[in-house]
């Protein structure tokens, strides 16, 4: 009489849930933190991402131009790194009024190398700050919310972690508080002129004139540094 050999056993998933609901994995932990914390859509599948024009926009820049920006911020307006970029949340609808706010601001006619995320799009998601469900020890410990790292530790770490190409925190989200009205958005008529706009326009308007001049500079500075192409590309450039 033969025995029954079972069949072999697929490893378990370290991101499946166990029981009592709890996640085993760093990613089902983060997608939960996400997902049930934040109330962020996120969509099936691994590297894990998040839905944008739900509750958010992003507007993604070289990170020397997006840099500038945040002084026109709110303090809990969240912005990301990845690499060289960096990803600057705004308010759902945001992306749909860039081509036209750029008109408005005079800067439709110059090529810049700005980014628009939303509705349909989707954004990497960066790891939650240490603290948080999902966190890895040895990551931007000493991040605060709705601050740039202060400390040098909390700074290198997070520029390594975005070096190697890992989307990390710069401003992480806050939990408990409504992010989304703390998201540069554009008001119900702007009221303002070109002209007039500085110290009185729309938090929105005030961050993409700002990206929007620093970008036009970065691609200048790289032009000037043996790039003629970009100079082809440049309509305003030397006028």
């Amino acid at each position: 009489m033969s025995s029954t050999v079972p069949l072999p056993r697929r490893p378990l998933d370290p991101d499946a849930p166990v029981a009592g609901g709890l996640c085993a994995g760093p990613d089902a932990r983060a997608r939960h933190w996400y997902e049930n914390d934040l109330g962020w859509p996120t969509v099936p599948g691994r590297p894990l991402r998040l839905l944008t024009g739900v509750r958010f926009d992003v507007l993604d820049v070289p990170a020397e131009a997006g840099a500038q920006a945040l002084r026109h911020l709110g303090p809990g307006s969240p912005v990301a790194l990845r690499g060289d970029r960096m990803e600057l949340l705004v308010a759902a609808g945001g992306a749909e009024e860039l081509p036209g706010l750029l008109d408005w601001l005079e800067w439709g006619a110059v090529r810049l190398d700005l980014r628009v995320l939303g509705a349909g799009d989707t954004l990497e998601a960066p790891r939650p700050p240490t603290g948080t469900a999902g966190s890895r020890p040895g990551g931007p410990a000493s991040v605060r919310s709705g601050s740039v790292p202060r400390d040098s530790v909390a700074r290198d770490s997070v520029a390594r972690d975005s070096v190697q190409g890992a989307a990390v925190w710069l401003r992480p989200p806050e939990l408990g508080r409504e992010v989304e009205a703390s998201l540069p958005a554009m008001p119900a008529m702007p009221a303002v002129s070109p002209v007039g706009r500085e110290g009185s326009a729309p938090d929105l308007v005030r961050l993409v004139d700002t990206v929007a001049a620093h970008c036009h500079r970065v691609r200048l500075r790289r032009a000037c540094a043996g790039h003629p192409a970009d100079r082809r590309d440049q309509p305003l450039a030397f006028s």
